[in-house]
């Protein structure tokens, strides 16, 4: 399949997230961060599609304010619970094998959301590997 001439991104930060977009492109620029998530509520049907459109495709990781920070390939998308998250996710967000830990850091991450999370939201994650800067 040729590659895309779409130039697809994701972009980490938002006005007032106190450097954690910052943070996050740090951990995928280290090699440390290789997945992230969304509850599945916060999407609206098109952008649900546009989530799950590249997969295979390079996505550029971009700041807040739109600059390119680094390069990444989409391996997958997958759908999972924040009850029983899949391990590629709770791997590739850096909390190893904690689940716990991984539930935690998103609990207090989307605090201000609006969503009520439990054991049976669902949780679409974006699986990613660094190919440059």
């Amino acid at each position: 399949m040729p590659a895309s001439n779409k130039d697809y991104k994701m972009i980490f930060g938002w006005e007032g997230d106190n450097g954690l977009g910052e943070l996050l492109i740090q951990q995928i620029i280290e090699g440390r961060k290789t997945a992230t998530c969304a509850p599945k509520e916060q999407y609206s049907a098109e952008e649900l599609k546009e989530v799950y459109e590249p997969i295979g495709e390079v996505l550029s990781v971009c700041d807040k304010q739109g600059n390119i920070r680094c390069r990444v390939r989409l391996h997958a998308v997958i759908e999972t619970t924040f009850g029983k998250p899949d391990s590629r996710l709770v791997r590739g967000e850096g909390n190893g094998e904690d689940v716990k830990q991984f539930q935690e850091d998103h609990r207090i991450a989307w605090a201000d959301s609006g969503i009520d999370l439990n054991d049976n939201t669902i949780l679409v994650a974006e699986l990613f590997e660094l190919v440059g800067e």
